[in-house]
Parts: C-alpha cells; sequence; structure tokens
C-alpha cells in the first residue's frame, strides 16, 4: 500500500499530516509502537523502513578513530525477528528491565530452553560479538 499520501496515512493512523511529515522528515522520533502501526498501515514489515540502512559493526581491537558503520550480516535475520509480533513484544519488555542481573538471568533462561551453552560473563551494557548471535 505504498504511495499513500501522508494526509491518507495520518488519517489511518489518527494523526495530522504534519505529525506524518515530521516523521518522514526525521525531525519527531518515532516509538516502536508507532512504527509497528505505520508499518501494519502500509502492509509492510518493519524491516522496511531499514532497507539499506548501515548498521553498527562491533570491532574488536579498533584502530584510533575507525569506529563507524558497516554492513552486518545478522541485520537481517535481527530485523525478521524485531518486524515478528513475538520479537518486538520480547524487545520491548525486556528494554524495561533495568536490573542487569536479572537482564543476565533472562538472557541464561532463554538460550537454556533454547539449548544453547552459557556464553561468557559480559557487563550489561556490551554489545553481543556478532559471531555470538547465530541465525538459525
Amino acid at each position: 500500500m505504498l504511495g499513500m499520501s501522508q494526509e491518507k496515512l495520518g488519517d489511518a493512523l489518527g494523526l495530522t499530516f504534519q505529525q506524518v511529515q515530521k516523521y518522514e522528515k526525521g525531525t519527531n522520533r518515532i516509538g516502536a509502537s508507532r512504527l509497528q502501526q505505520i508499518s501494519r498501515t502500509l502492509e509492510v514489515p518493519p524491516a522496511f523502513f531499514f532497507e539499506g540502512a548501515p548498521s553498527f559493526e562491533v570491532m574488536t581491537n579498533p584502530e584510533p578513530g575507525h569506529m563507524g558503520f558497516a554492513e552486518d550480516s545478522n541485520a537481517t535475520y535481527v530485523a525478521d525477528f524485531l518486524s515478528t509480533p513475538e520479537g518486538l513484544h520480547l524487545n520491548l519488555a525486556f528494554a524495561r528491565i533495568h536490573d542487569p542481573k536479572v537482564r543476565k538471568r533472562i538472557v541464561d533462561l532463554v538460550s537454556s530452553l533454547a539449548g544453547e551453552d552459557e556464553r561468557p560473563e559480559r557487563g550489561a551494557n556490551e554489545t553481543p560479538d556478532p559471531s555470538e548471535v547465530s541465525a538459525e
């Protein structure tokens, strides 16, 4: 359903076309639930809005001044997972948990249920190594 005007999209979402315009221009940030609502209205997966966008690559031994963006082989897997209702719900709920010990226990539980071996300890704010994320 792409090709819809900002006014029609706004009407479908209960917004003004000006608000839709601000989202499109990047003037206003868009929340995950609103993005999900827009993707349903336009009949595209949320990942559609990120196609071609660079992803942040974790570098184990970066050269000074060379942290940046690169294509990530796991980007499609992550985007596909987050475009499912379960993936979005799990991600939003997990983001509301602030206690690092609780977050780690949840990751350990899910890993155990998935039949994975335990991963090495990692700080609460560290990004996982892309090689640790499998696309099974």
